[in-house]
C-alpha cells in the first residue's frame, strides 16, 4: 500500500500537505480518514494509519490485559493518544500540537510509506535512524533468510 520516502514541510499552524504520491491512496484506501498516534518504540516518530487498519490495531492493543504495565503503557501511547484526521480541500492535515511537540516535529519532517501505515519522522530523528547501520550481532534468524 504505502511505500516511499518524502521530505515534507510543516507550516506554522502545524499542517502538512499529503504528498501527491499518497493522495489517491488516502482518498481511496482510507476514505479520507486517517488516525495519528505515537510510535511507542522509537522517539521522534508518529504513526498515521488508515482508519480501517487502525481499528484492527486498536482492538488488538485494547485486548491486551491492562494489568501488565507494559500493556497499559502501549495502550496509553497508541489508543489513548489516537486522533482522527481528515485532509482538507488542499490535502493538508492538521497535526495536534501535543503530538508535534512530543515527537519533536518542527518545520521539516520526513514521511515514510511503510506498507499499511505512514510514519512521520522529525528530520533529525530520521537522519539518526538512517545513519545507523545494522551490525552482524543484530541480525536475526528471520533476517538471514532475506535475499536483499
Amino acid at each position: 500500500m504505502f511505500q516511499g520516502e518524502t521530505a515534507i514541510s510543516i507550516d506554522d499552524k502545524g499542517r502538512l500537505a499529503i504528498p501527491v504520491a499518497f493522495r489517491d491512496l488516502v482518498v481511496d484506501a482510507c476514505g479520507n480518514r486517517m488516525v495519528l498516534t505515537y510510535n511507542p518504540y522509537e522517539a521522534g516518530c508518529l504513526w498515521l494509519y488508515p482508519e480501517a487498519v487502525w481499528q484492527t490495531v486498536r482492538d488488538q492493543v485494547n485486548a491486551l490485559p491492562n494489568a501488565k504495565k507494559v500493556h497499559r503503557n502501549l495502550q496509553l501511547k497508541l489508543v489513548g493518544a489516537a486522533t482522527v484526521l481528515e485532509p482538507d480541500s488542499n490535502a493538508r492535515i492538521l497535526l495536534p500540537a501535543s503530538h508535534r511537540h512530543a515527537a519533536g516535529l518542527e518545520k521539516r519532517a520526513v514521511l515514510l510509506g511503510m506498507g499499511t501505515k505512514l510514519e512521520l519522522w522529525s528530520e533529525q530523528a530520521h537522519l539518526a535512524q538512517i545513519r545507523q547501520t545494522i551490525v552482524e550481532d543484530e541480525v536475526s534468524d528471520a533476517m538471514l533468510d532475506l535475499r536483499l
